[in-house]
């Protein structure tokens, strides 16, 4: 008869029979996971801590990590053993040390000043007695006899949160002190998206992270929930402090909140080289005036540490986005309706009406206001396209970028033209003054009907889009010749177009390929 194992699955415990697999437990818990994302595994026994120098220090007003002098073995030693764990008050205080303990040590206490500078943490003897010895912060640069050690007794330095560090006062309490996992050094881990990985006893397994949006930064968390929109976070860049996806590299962010990037905040670029990236901090680092923080990660930390460079990770986002664009009316009353929302409806108010337009367009904003206003068409005003992300990369990323269908389900594109079986179309960001669009997948032989091209640069008139209904031999979907035609994709419904004329709006939705 087969025994049981136990693992843990986002810090919650799970038996299990031996010999099953990752699909086995994931089906058994129904935890959070999106198909296809990466899940992060460390294996039993694997985080053994002994040697860790970073800790966290948890008091009654807030959470600073500390890290130990590497050299200072026997004080690391002393740290581990008769303070990690513990318990500790804030037994005196004076304006420049803050002194919690006691606790009995074997430490040697010696009678001499020492010069401390402010953040570092003291091994210190009441009465030169190590049965009384405190953990001392320095608050500020000062000189004393603290009865500490031979050499000063300086074993670590806060390194970060030190306003937590400042509001410190007597009477104060460390409520816990924890060992800094580095999850990402760890060796005996995998990331993995095999579902047959086979299940061992003491697995750590996590499947997703979760992010609490900033309330002070609507449009920020509107960027990440529209990067998010999916389910998942693309890790297109790593490195020892951070985690960061591409996707909505270029889009502009408002600069909302300047806050520090510690462990687990979400930050997005909002100017210079990379705006719109959007990071993730691994560890605590200062703020920064071109990083405005939208968020922070509230559970899953240690998937987003174990990640690596092409991986892809399931996150859910508190409050979830509020997005009506796309729904059907009877749709959107539902959604209004489920979130507690006063609807308000404009435009076209047939059975079939589409919403293509909300005010207030930010989550936050809506949720804040308990209303929405939701602008609707008939749906034979919106049209799907299938895209080229193969073989037109860069113009279909100009496109999507000039109607905001990177973090949208639809955008507006004006009709600029119409003649016989074709329709020119004008976006109303004009992104052509600052984006080129060199020849990419330009038409050899035949266009085909519903194919929609943007004139290249090597045309005075590039940046204007198009649409045929019939197949053409010799022009493009913009009526320019080929070598002026990137073609990035199809229209499914393109016989819709024949009915628009100059100045009307059509509406654009991407038809969603499967991850």
């Amino acid at each position: 008869m087969s025994g049981t194992i136990t693992v843990e699955l986002n810090e919650l415990s799970v038996e299990m029979k031996e010999g099953a697999i990752l699909s086995e437990l994931l089906t058994k818990t129904q935890t959070t996971y999106h198909k296809g994302t990466t899940i992060g595994i460390v294996k039993g026994g694997e985080e053994r801590e002994e040697l860790t120098t970073e800790y966290s220090v948890k008091t009654n007003k807030g959470e600073f990590k500390i890290e130990i002098d590497s050299e200072k073995a026997e004080f690391l030693n002393t740290w581990a053993t008769k303070f990690v764990g513990t318990e500790l008050h804030a037994h005196w205080a004076t304006p420049d040390a803050l002194a919690f303990g006691p606790v009995e040590t074997g430490i040697k206490p010696d009678r001499s000043t020492y010069a401390y500078k402010r953040y570092d943490i003291i091994f210190g003897a009441g009465g030169y007695d190590a049965k009384n010895t405190y953990v001392i912060i320095a608050k500020g640069n000062h000189t004393a006899s603290h009865g500490s050690p031979v050499d000063g007794g300086v074993f670590a330095r806060v390194i970060s949160s030190k306003n937590i560090v400042a509001k410190l006062e007597q009477g104060d309490t460390i409520t816990d002190i924890e060992p800094v996992i580095k999850w990402e050094t760890l060796t005996d881990k995998i990331t993995t998206t095999d579902m047959d990985t086979a299940l061992e006893d003491g697995m750590k397994i996590f499947t997703y992270f979760a992010v609490e949006m900033n309330k002070d930064s609507p449009e920020g968390a509107e960027h990440f929930l529209g990067l998010v929109r999916h389910g998942f976070f693309r890790v297109d860049d790593i490195s020892s402090s951070y985690v960061v996806d591409n996707v909505l590299k270029g889009e502009i962010c408002p600069f909302e909140s300047l806050d520090s990037r510690s462990e687990g905040s979400v930050a997005v670029r909002t100017h210079g080289d990379g705006m719109g990236r959007v990071f993730i901090s691994k560890e605590d680092r200062t703020s920064s005036v071109a990083h405005s923080i939208v968020g922070s990660v509230t559970k899953g930390i240690e998937l987003i540490k174990l990640a690596d460079k092409g991986n892809k990770l399931t996150v859910t986002a508190t409050p979830e986005r509020v997005m009506f664009l796309g729904l059907n009316i009877n749709e959107a009353a539902e959604l209004a309706q489920e979130r507690g929302l006063a609807l308000e409806i404009g435009g076209y108010e047939g059975d079939d009406a589409i919403v293509v337009e909300q005010r207030p367009e930010t989550t936050m904003e809506i949720l804040e206001g308990g209303k929405i206003s939701a602008f609707c068409i008939p749906p034979d005003q919106l049209i799907h396209i299938e895209f080229y992300y193969d073989k037109a990369p860069t113009t279909v990323e100009f496109f999507k970028h000039a109607l905001r269908l990177k973090e949208r389900p639809l955008g507006p594109l004006p009709v600029d033209f119409t003649y016989e079986n074709t329709t020119l179309l004008k976006t109303v960001k004009r992104v052509e003054s600052y984006k080129e669009i060199m020849p990419e997948n330009t038409p050899k032989e035949i266009v085909r009907a519903g194919e929609m091209g943007v004139t290249n640069q090597a045309s005075k008139m590039y940046g204007i889009m198009g649409v045929k209904t019939a197949d053409d031999k010799r022009y493009g979907p913009t009526g320019e010749k080929f070598h002026c035609t990137n073609i990035i994709g199809k229209v499914t419904d393109a016989e819709k177009l024949l009915a628009f004329k100059q100045g009307d709006i059509v509406y654009v939705m991407e038809v969603e390929q499967d991850e």
